[in-house]
């Protein structure tokens, strides 16, 4: 039997961390919206930090929470887009905002693999990697995949609302808004 470190079986609740769940289009980074859906960027020249961004992320970093984004990136499994450009665009994005730990991406098109939200697989592996407390955690979104992912996985979910065309969550997420900066009141009031 090892003596030097615990097994995360008896790591008491409050030896792990609160996180915060950021989605990358549409949180961290400005969509490409056609007839009212979002779309990733298709160039570095697309990329843009949406307004307050960098603020949120260091004002939630100061509070503690490790952050973590999970996008899902399916149009690399469709075949659309380069792996190695959704690579680059995380490089990027985490070049700009260093407070996020990583930013995980499933590139799987099909809803039943564990790890495409909305289902859990992303934040459940995040969970294992940083020693998380997924109650004392959050999910921030701007779908309802990402909403219903968190749900999954037993955070509180924050809806990032741009008005697209299509379905919002439901049920409803804990906490509806129009930006990142926002939602980071809401959570530090939370929290």
């Amino acid at each position: 039997m090892s003596t030097g470190r615990k097994s995360m079986a008896r790591q008491a609740v409050s030896d792990f961390t609160k996180a915060v769940f950021l989605d990358r289009d549409g949180v961290l980074i400005a969509c490409v919206v056609r007839n009212g859906r979002p779309y990733p960027p298709l160039s570095l020249e697309q990329v843009e930090i949406l307004p307050g961004v960098a603020g949120a992320v260091r004002q939630l970093a100061a509070a503690g929470f490790v952050l973590v984004g999970a996008s899902n990136q399916p149009d690399v499994g469709r075949g659309t887009i380069p792996r190695d450009f959704v690579e680059r665009v995380n490089r990027h994005v985490l070049e700009q905002l260093p407070q996020i730990r990583e930013i995980d991406a499933c590139y799987d098109c099909d809803d039943a693999s564990p790890r495409r939200k909305p289902n859990p697989g992303m934040l459940l592996e995040a969970a294992r990697k940083y020693h998380l407390n997924l109650a004392e955690s959050f999910m921030v979104g701007d779908r309802a995949k990402d909403i219903e992912a968190g749900r999954r996985a037993g955070c509180r979910t924050i809806f990032i609302d741009h008005g697209y065309s299509e379905p919002r969550p439901e049920p409803p997420a804990d906490f509806t808004t129009g930006s990142l900066l926002e939602a980071v009141r809401w959570i530090l009031r939370k929290q």
